[in-house]
């Protein structure tokens, strides 16, 4: 039976995305939405999104509507965009006030205000189309009160959301959007002091996402081993109790991956298109991105590759003596493609003014060149000190492109280290958060390199995966029917 679902997310990919939330909205939605679901996506009309030559309309009974965060109050309206190649149809809340800064997220006081003003925007508009939802999803800490406004400021509308049950997923429980108690009258109207965690007030402070965890008819997180290490206090950043409470009602779901956007056969931004049976793509690729970056190499030199947040989470203190080691003493080139924290960066572009034609940095974003990196490098390095699910890896391994990984979170869940004697395995896992694993993990992939026949193997064990959304959306599709009993 096609499901009423109302999902609201602060990213969504292609249109604006830092990381994995942007992309597992888009794809789940899109999934949902060709199962016959009826959905209502709403996100933020952020300043610097990608809208060029995207189909969208303004919807004209929902227009300079009034909206009311705490004391604040604020005017929005509400526009339609067409997700490129699809049918679905997302809305976009046009607030200029909240969302038309340079870039998605801040550090300003007035953060946790951006994301209620979306979330009871959410609501405002579902009331208004007059679209009762089955399933209210909302994502990490932006949307984390959806939950909690749910059972209290809109629970007087019966009509609406008497039979709404609430799904609330974690993508990255480190970011939790704590701010202080002094706001707690934002969280209003239509939500007592009474209703918020008494033991966080007493501490000055509020967190979103604690009320999620605790309001939420299911909690999902975007893989199992994740749902695991967030109900111990090494992984649950304060909320592992509050999740263990919550017993059966914690769910892992692994992310799927949107094959139709990354899949080497068909992949629109690679030059040389690839497959199981024939690799010589993958070389005509990597010799085509060196060319690009100006990086002379022979063709059976090793590429490694990286696309990340540049975050201690992700492991780059790893690297600090590890990369500049490698490219001093093996004939191998790096190219990575991030941003984040400065220090972090300007260890990034140390490495390209170091070793000039060997390591080459890319300060930002780029689609284009995340999907080049993907197809032309030989190994994707992810050293995750944690990662919730992670999806580079996933691409990397249709991509024939071997990953190292921690055994953490996603990452143990999707790729499995290989074994030369049996030829079992799909990448190159270690265990230890410190650099000597890293420098095994490396030293390894390099010696398999030079295996003809068993890299090979191991190339083509990951391309053979299937990390499809039929899968993970199925999931969600079960647990949807089960909240609701339809």
């Amino acid at each position: 039976m096609p499901l009423r679902v109302c999902f609201v997310s602060a990213e969504y990919s292609p249109f604006a995305k830092t990381g994995g939330l942007g992309d597992v909205s888009a794809a789940l939605t899109r999934h949902l939405a060709r199962r016959g679901h009826d959905l209502r996506v709403f996100v933020p009309l952020h300043g610097q999104m990608e809208l060029a030559g995207v189909d969208r309309h303004p919807v004209e009974f929902l227009q300079s509507l009034p909206l009311r965060v705490g004391q604040h109050e604020f005017r929005f309206s509400l526009q339609t965009a067409r997700v490129p190649d699809t049918q679905l149809w997302i809305y976009l809340v046009d607030c200029p006030a909240l969302f038309d800064r340079p870039r998605i997220y801040s550090d300003a006081p007035d953060e946790h205000v951006r994301y209620l003003a979306l979330t009871r925007a959410a609501f405002e508009c579902c009331q208004r189309m007059g679209f009762a939802p089955d399933v209210m999803h909302s994502n990490d800490w932006h949307t984390a009160f959806a939950p909690l406004l749910l059972r209290h400021a809109y629970a007087w509308d019966r009509q609406m959301f008497g039979g709404t049950r609430s799904v609330f997923t974690i993508h990255n429980i480190g970011y939790q959007g704590v701010f202080s108690a002094a706001q707690a009258g934002d969280v209003g109207p239509g939500i007592g002091i009474e209703a918020l965690h008494q033991l966080d007030l007493g501490a000055g402070r509020i967190n979103p996402m604690r009320h999620a965890v605790i309001y939420a008819d299911a909690v999902t997180t975007v893989s199992p081993n994740y749902a695991v290490e967030i109900r111990t206090p090494e992984g649950g950043y304060g909320l592992d109790a509050d999740l263990r409470a919550r017993g059966d009602a914690v769910v892992g779901i692994l992310n799927g991956v949107d094959y139709d956007e990354w899949n080497p056969t068909t992949d629109r931004y690679i030059p040389h298109h690839y497959g199981l049976d024939d690799l010589t793509g993958k070389l005509l690729n990597k010799q085509a991105l060196l060319d690009l970056l100006r990086m002379p190499a022979a063709p059976n030199t090793p590429l490694v590759g990286m696309i990340s947040r540049l975050a201690r989470q992700k492991g780059i203190d790893l690297l600090l003596d590890v990369l500049p080691e490698l490219l001093a003493t093996r004939e191998v080139r790096f190219v990575g493609l991030g941003s984040g924290e400065p220090h972090y960066e300007r260890f990034m572009h140390g490495l390209q003014e170091r070793f000039p034609g060997r390591a080459t940095f890319y300060s930002g974003y780029s689609e284009e060149l995340a999907h080049m990196i993907e197809a032309a490098a030989d190994i994707f390095l992810m050293p995750s000190l944690y990662e919730p699910c992670g999806l580079n890896q996933m691409y990397s391994l249709k991509y024939g492109t071997v990953p190292i990984v921690r055994r953490t979170g996603g990452l143990a869940d999707s790729v499995q280290h290989f074994d030369p004697a049996t030829g079992q395995g799909t990448g190159i896992v270690f265990n230890d958060f410190d650099s000597g694993a890293v420098r095994w993990a490396l030293d390894t992939a390099l010696e398999w390199q030079g295996w003809p026949t068993v890299w090979r193997r191991l190339v083509l064990n990951g391309m053979r995966q299937d990390f499809s959304w039929d899968r993970a959306g199925a999931e969600y599709e079960r647990l949807y029917q089960q909240l609701t009993g339809k």
